[in-house]
């Protein structure tokens, strides 16, 4: 239980280092999300190649994209340089990760965690598809929820957060 937290610390850290202050960040992450039913009201209409996003109770900004025809639930993170699954959600989207796939080490507040290097043919929010999308998909247990990062977003015309909204822009 102990490690996924340590491990989002570690991921929260490096976003406190592109902005915002770790206190803020953590306490946001102690206060939980909000229940399934309010995420699914968090994209707003906007037009085929913009997506808009809620920000959440914990003031976090989830999508619900499309991954090789899969709908996941995953938190955008702007500190995360590569989406990363967990081992959950890569089976679920198809991605077959064996023990020894896991080659590469991704530094956490809980140290080195292995990972397996994936590439995904296709996800989609709302109208916004990103093909060849480079990612990470992490061990069991070492990941809560998978994460939304900069390998797809860095990827759009753009996106922006302002009042309590993160527009995306495909």
């Amino acid at each position: 239980m102990t490690r996924p937290i340590l491990w989002a610390l570690g991921v929260l850290a490096s976003a406190a280092l592109t902005g915002g202050s770790m206190t803020e960040r953590f306490a946001k992450l102690t206060r939980g999300g909000p229940a399934p039913a309010a995420e699914a009201a968090q994209i707003a209409p906007g037009s085929a190649d913009s997506v808009t996003l809620s920000q959440d109770g914990s003031g976090h900004f989830r999508a619900h994209p499309q991954v090789e025809g899969q709908v996941l639930r995953m938190l955008v993170d702007t500190g995360a340089t590569l989406c990363v699954f967990t081992s959950e959600d890569a089976a679920r989207i198809g991605l077959r990760v064996a023990e020894r796939d896991f080659t590469a080490r991704v530094g956490t507040a809980n140290g080195a965690v292995p990972a397996a290097r994936v590439r995904v043919r296709e996800m989609r929010v709302g109208g916004i598809t990103v093909r060849d999308v480079e990612a990470l998909v992490l061990p069991s247990g070492r990941l809560e929820t998978s994460l939304l990062g900069m390998s797809f977003l860095r990827r759009l015309r753009g996106f922006e957060v302002a009042a309590g909204r993160m527009t995306l822009r495909g």
